[in-house]
């Protein structure tokens, strides 16, 4: 297993990390596989979506932020009941499968962090299995 940190810098930040996922499934020299992609944090998730159009996750965090409003009256005391309520609705972790040494993502498909309560420095923890 190894960890690669992540600093967010918005509230609602969804940052790309496909380049770092590669790059871990590279070391590993696993030419068939699975990988798994996973966050520890009760606030943050693990998203696959299209990487190509920025609307797109302009979009994602613009409608996150509709069905689940900041601050709108819940009664988790610490303020980011929305942040746990988006995590649940994203997850907290993804599994991509490896074939011949690439990652088998769809051609617009990247993989993202999706921090609901940044900024801060978050863990990913990516597992190659293989």
């Amino acid at each position: 297993m190894q960890t690669i940190n992540i600093q967010t810098n918005q509230r609602i930040d969804i940052v790309d990390i496909t380049a770092q996922i590669e790059a871990i499934v590279n070391e590993a020299n696993t030419s068939s596989g699975v990988i798994t992609v996973y966050v520890p944090h009760t606030t943050c998730g693990i998203m696959i979506n299209e990487g190509a159009d920025p609307d797109v996750v302009r979009d994602i965090k613009y409608q996150l932020e509709n069905l689940v409003p900041y601050q709108k009256g819940y009664k988790h005391l610490e303020g980011n009941a929305d942040s746990h309520i988006k995590t649940c609705l994203v997850g907290s972790s993804d599994t991509i499968i490896i074939n011949n040494g690439k990652l088998v993502l769809g051609t617009w498909q990247s993989i993202f962090l999706c921090d609901f309560d940044g900024p801060r420095v978050r863990k990913v923890h990516v597992k190659v299995t293989g």
